[in-house]
């Protein structure tokens, strides 16, 4: 598959099959996610594999009760390691390069034929608790990963026409 069918077929996967997901696959997503840029090459990013039924349970709990969370036979919590470090256009840099590298995760998981889902709306205090995760580390996202019982139409997107400017601002 290349880069752009991956990126078309891509969706968000709210039911997964109860199948586990094989570690070569499991892998490969991870690889993804370790390659991706990050700022200055800080390679801030860790990723927690959850396998553990209820973990998983617990951690669907603390991600507003989203019940495929738990459906999901792996979860990854994405962190950061290094939260103070912000880039000279004053982004903190931790959560867009954690943020790519879940993207890129994303993408191989489409190539895997997995299905996955981005989870920002979790209380983060109750991850760090189940997960065991320090203080000063910095839960930015849960990826649940697994194959899809059902894969959702696209959403309505914009048109480039809507979203591009050349030259300058101009809408």
């Amino acid at each position: 598959m290349d880069v752009s069918k991956a990126i078309i077929s891509r969706r968000s996967i709210r039911a997964y099959e109860s199948r586990g997901v094989e570690e070569d696959k499991l892998v490969r997503v991870l690889e993804s996610g370790r390659l991706s840029p990050s700022a200055s090459n800080r390679q801030e990013r860790r990723f927690v594999v959850v396998r553990d039924a209820k973990t998983r349970q617990l951690l669907s709990e603390a991600a507003r009760n989203q019940g495929f969370v738990a459906e999901a036979p792996v979860v990854i919590a994405a962190c950061s390691v290094e939260k103070d470090y912000v880039m000279l256009c004053g982004q903190p840099a931790y959560t867009i390069d954690t943020a790519i590298a879940v993207d890129h995760m994303t993408l191989q998981a489409v190539e895997e034929g997995l299905g996955t889902c981005w989870i920002g709306a979790f209380d983060e205090k109750k991850v760090k608790e189940i997960l065991k995760i320090p203080e000063d580390i910095r839960v930015v996202a849960l990826l649940p990963i697994g194959y899809p019982s059902a894969i959702p139409r696209p959403t309505p997107r914009k048109s480039l026409d809507e979203i591009v400017m050349h030259e300058k601002w101009n809408i």
